[in-house]
C-alpha cells in the first residue's frame, strides 16, 4: 500500500459466525442432500452429542435420506424423510469435510478449525455420514463446546425458535427493523450482538456493519435518528450478503472493509485510505472501529461513560448470547460457562 494506507493483517476469524455456517451449510447441501446415508459412523462423546447418545444418532441416520439441509442464526439441521432430524451448532471450532469419490473435497473451515483434509478421516470428527454415492462427510468438533441434538422439529424448538431474525434468510422491512432497534436501550452494538434480535451476527460482522453504517458502537439504538438506522439496515444486508456470496473466503472480500486490518489490534492499525482504527470494549467484546469516520452521538438522559452506556445512572442489561458462545478477545480464548444465559437487552457473540 501507499504511504499512509493500512496493511492487510491476518484474518482471525475466531468462532462462526453466520458466514461461516451459511458455507457449512451448503456443503452439507452439495453432499448429502438427495442422497440415503449409506451408514453413520460415530465417535463416543457425550459432551457433543446432547440430548441422544451417539449410538441413537448412528442408528437414526443410518439409512436415513436427506431432502434439505437448513440454517437459521448460527445452528444448522438437516430434514430427513422420517423425524427426528439432526441440529448441529458449529459452537467455537465446529466445521464439516467432506470428500467425493473422485477425491473432490471441500472443508468449512475458519482460524480456530483448520481441518486436515489430506488425512481421512479428519482429526477431531464425531460423526460421518457416507452415502450411497459414495459421499462422504465428517463433523469435526475440536474444542467440544459443539453440540449434535435430535429434535422432531427444529425450527419449532429451543434453541432456533427462541432466534430473531436471520439477515440472510428473512431480513426484516425497514420498517420493522426501525421499530425493533429504537426499542431498545444499550449500544447499537449490543443490539446487532444479541441474537433473540438478530440471528448469526457475531463480533467482526458487528463491527464491520457500523463501520460501514458510519455509526459509532456505543451509540444507543434508542437515540438513532432514522437515516442512521437505514445505514445499519442497509449495511447489515450488504456485509452479510456479500460475505456469504463468497462463501466465508475472507481474501475475497473487499479490500476496504475494516475486517481485513482489525486483527492485530495495535492502536497503530489504519484502515485502507489510512485512517486510525482504534479498539475499546463494547458489550463485552473488544470492538474495532475509526474514530474519523464513526462519530459518537447521545441524547439527553443518556451518557457514554467509560466502556458502558448509562441511562439514568443504571447499567444496562447484557444481551442474550448465542449457545455456547465465549467472551472472548479476538487473540485470547477465554472459556465461560456454556450455560451461562443473557437477559434480551443491552450490553453484551458463534
Amino acid at each position: 500500500p501507499a504511504a499512509g494506507q493500512g496493511q492487510l493483517s491476518v484474518a482471525r476469524i475466531t468462532m462462526p459466525e453466520l458466514p461461516e455456517v451459511e458455507r457449512a451449510r451448503r456443503v452439507l447441501e452439495r453432499f448429502c442432500v438427495g442422497f440415503v446415508v449409506k451408514c453413520c459412523q460415530v465417535v463416543q462423546d457425550n459432551k457433543v452429542f446432547e440430548g441422544v447418545a451417539p449410538d441413537t444418532f448412528k442408528e437414526r441416520m443410518t439409512g436415513a435420506t436427506i431432502l434439505a439441509a437448513r440454517r437459521k442464526g448460527k445452528h444448522l439441521w438437516l430434514e430427513l424423510k422420517e423425524r427426528p432430524w439432526p441440529l448441529i451448532h458449529l459452537g467455537m471450532t465446529g466445521s464439516f469435510a467432506a470428500v467425493s469419490p473422485d477425491g473432490t473435497k471441500e472443508v468449512a473451515e475458519y482460524v480456530n478449525s483448520r481441518v486436515d483434509a489430506e488425512s481421512w478421516p479428519p482429526k477431531f470428527w464425531k460423526f460421518r455420514l457416507v452415502m450411497e454415492n459414495g459421499n462422504d462427510v465428517a463433523f469435526i468438533a475440536i474444542r467440544r463446546f459443539e453440540r449434535v441434538r435430535m429434535q422432531q422439529d427444529p425450527r419449532r424448538e429451543s434453541p432456533v425458535k427462541d432466534l430473531g431474525f436471520d439477515p440472510l434468510t428473512d431480513m426484516l422491512p425497514l420498517a420493522d427493523f426501525k421499530d425493533e432497534l429504537l426499542s431498545r436501550s444499550g449500544p447499537v452494538k449490543g443490539a446487532l450482538l444479541d441474537q433473540s434480535f438478530c440471528a448469526g451476527v457475531g463480533n467482526w460482522i458487528a463491527d464491520e456493519v457500523l463501520y460501514q453504517a458510519r455509526l459509532h458502537p456505543q451509540t444507543p439504538s434508542s437515540s438513532l435518528s432514522l437515516e442512521q438506522v437505514e445505514a445499519v439496515w442497509q449495511s447489515l444486508q450488504m456485509v452479510i450478503g456479500k460475505a456469504c456470496e463468497e462463501e466465508a473466503d475472507s481474501s475475497k472480500f473487499p479490500k476496504d472493509w475494516l475486517f481485513h486490518y482489525r486483527w492485530n489490534k495495535k492502536q497503530a492499525s489504519k484502515t485502507l485510505e489510512g485512517h486510525n482504527i482504534s479498539f475499546l470494549t463494547v458489550a463485552g467484546r473488544t470492538t474495532a472501529w475509526v474514530p474519523a469516520l464513526q462519530k459518537k452521538t447521545t441524547t439527553a438522559g443518556q451518557q457514554v461513560v467509560g466502556k458502558r452506556i448509562k441511562k439514568g445512572g443504571e447499567e444496562n442489561n447484557p444481551v442474550k448470547k448465542e449457545e455456547g458462545e465465549e467472551e472472548e478477545e479476538e487473540r485470547e480464548d477465554q472459556d465461560i460457562s456454556i450455560s451461562r444465559k443473557r437477559k434480551r437487552g443491552a450490553g453484551d457473540d458463534e
